[in-house]
């Protein structure tokens, strides 16, 4: 016979739909990303989950959003311009 704890009488049963945990990666991409097939695994999918895990109300990811906006911006109106003047 094992020695047993008082609090071992009962058996614990794990939820069937119990989530990691929100800390874990992966974890901020909407469902429709899912449903495409991204994960945090390849990069658009790593780049959605981070922007995802941003919090408005904290004011370094709101420079790490203003960053990101530019990052993908800059690109863009560089080539805009560069058509607008090559013409």
């Amino acid at each position: 016979m094992t020695p047993r704890d008082d609090h071992d009488d009962e058996p614990v049963e794990l939820a069937d739909d119990a989530a990691d945990p929100d800390w874990f990666p992966g974890q901020h991409l909407p469902e429709e990303a899912r449903l495409m097939g991204l994960t945090h695994h390849v990069p658009d999918g790593a780049l959605l989950d981070f922007a995802g895990s941003l919090d408005g109300a904290k004011p370094y990811h709101r420079i790490a959003a203003w960053l990101l906006l530019l990052v993908f911006a800059l690109p863009v109106l560089f080539a805009v311009l560069r058509v607008a003047f090559n013409v």
